[in-house]
């Protein structure tokens, strides 16, 4: 299971009600921060999250409203003497501008010990029972990248079966469990697929930050539980949208409809329209969709999938 906290969901500027973009996943022991626009510290705190446990921070893109946030975490980090490293990940051109923001204002050393990685398209990180990757993303000319979180399959084995096939219990088992083939005392070597029961559905969560077109990402974000990504224009200013490299609501329903998605949340709002005609407009192609607010909470398990609209 994943817990999504959304700590910042307006578009290129803050509202009285939207902060800047943020994205607080849960997954396991670790949470992991996706973007930190301006004042993401405080909606930390807000949320009743603070700062501890926040180790690894991936970013989408190197636009400041996305990573502008970061001096301030990074300053208040150092005050509060937390200890261990903090990661921050994203595309080269991302990790290279931030590091350059981040030394213009401590020239000779952080107040915290940060390690940079520059990413390419594909694996980011792995823990005990998840993994995330990343994905290229089109938004204006940047080097952008979208994450994908998905829970690791879990194998369960069939007891009837190891016991026909006469697996003793122990190590051998162990190694059937975590996919590998084994050789019995007697030299029959027995495959984990026949002794393996059914697969229990496991949870996968993509996020998006901006983006211009949704025709390349319906690869990247296919059959996830869970989709986040902007809407920033409705339909009725598409020319707008394509001009600012942004989406409309009427896309991120497209792809959510096309890329066999269980739930749409929809963030990057703009102050310009009612978040209820955002919703609408994206529930015509696409029933399961939700525009969410600064503070809201989901978890993300494996639920069916919900149906799009003809």
């Amino acid at each position: 299971m994943f817990d999504l906290t959304f700590l910042g969901t307006a578009a290129s500027t803050p509202s009285p009600e939207r902060g800047l973009s943020a994205l607080l996943v849960g997954a396991g022991s670790e949470r992991f921060l996706i973007d930190c626009g301006e004042g993401t510290q405080r909606q930390l705190l807000r949320a009743g999250i603070g700062f501890r446990r926040l180790r690894r921070i991936l970013l989408t893109h190197a636009h400041l409203d996305h990573v502008l946030g970061l001096g301030g975490l990074v300053a208040t980090l150092g005050l509060f003497e937390l200890s261990g490293e903090v990661a921050v990940y994203g595309s080269r051109e991302t990790v290279g501008f931030v590091q350059q923001y981040l030394s213009g204002i401590w020239p000779e050393r952080l107040p915290v010990p940060l390690r940079f990685v520059a990413l390419d398209p594909g694996p980011v990180f792995a823990g005990r029972d998840y993994r995330i990757s990343c994905f290229p993303v089109r938004h204006r000319g940047t080097e952008s990248l979208g994450y994908r979180f998905e829970t690791a399959p879990r194998r369960h084995l069939r007891a009837d079966r190891l016991d026909a096939l006469g697996v003793p219990p122990g190590p051998l088992r162990g190694q059937l469990a975590a996919g590998k083939p084994v050789v019995l005392p007697d030299g029959r070597q027995v495959a984990p697929e026949e002794v393996e029961g059914p697969r229990t559905a496991v949870p996968t969560v993509a996020v998006v930050g901006d983006a211009e077109e949704v025709e390349t990402l319906v690869a990247f974000v296919r059959g996830a539980d869970a989709l986040v990504i902007e809407a920033t224009f409705l339909d009725a200013d598409a020319e707008l949208a394509a001009a600012r490299g942004h989406l409309t609501a009427t896309q991120a329903a497209r792809l959510a409809s096309e890329a066999g998605v269980g739930a749409l949340y929809l963030t990057h709002i703009s102050g310009r329209y009612d978040p209820d005609s955002i919703a609408a407009e994206a529930r015509r192609l696409f029933a399961n969709v939700r525009v969410m607010n600064d503070f809201d909470r989901i978890s993300v398990a494996a639920p069916p999938r919900a149906s799009a609209l003809a």
